[in-house]
């Protein structure tokens, strides 16, 4: 499902795969991440088990996200880190509200 929002000059359509990448790209800069928990691709957005999943209410984006966290970190800490920036991330590049960002810690790398 595309975002679509009306403007005076027409309409602005943000896909979910955009919403994707900019989580994951967001996820992957913070410090204590090793990485996500599989592979982002076609087929994993058309079946929804990707490592992010999207949901889109209206206007307003619910994201799953499952990370690896790295061998020494606090897991809670750096979950938190990545709900924050992935919400800002998208929010200031793409204008969709975010509701939440549910990370779940889905192993440690050692």
């Amino acid at each position: 499902m595309d975002n679509v929002k009306k403007t005076s000059l027409g309409a602005l359509k943000i896909s979910e795969d955009v919403i994707i990448t900019v989580a994951k790209l967001a996820a992957l800069d913070i410090n204590g991440v090793a990485g996500l928990c599989g592979e982002v691709n076609k087929l994993s957005k058309l079946r929804k088990n990707g490592p992010i999943i999207v949901t889109m209410v209206e206007d307003v984006a619910a994201l799953d996200i499952k990370i690896k966290v790295k061998s020494g970190v606090k897991a809670a800490a750096v979950a938190q880190e990545v709900q924050t920036a992935v919400k800002e991330s998208i929010q200031s590049m793409t204008g969709v509200t975010v509701a939440r960002v549910n990370v779940i810690v889905d192993s440690v790398v050692f």
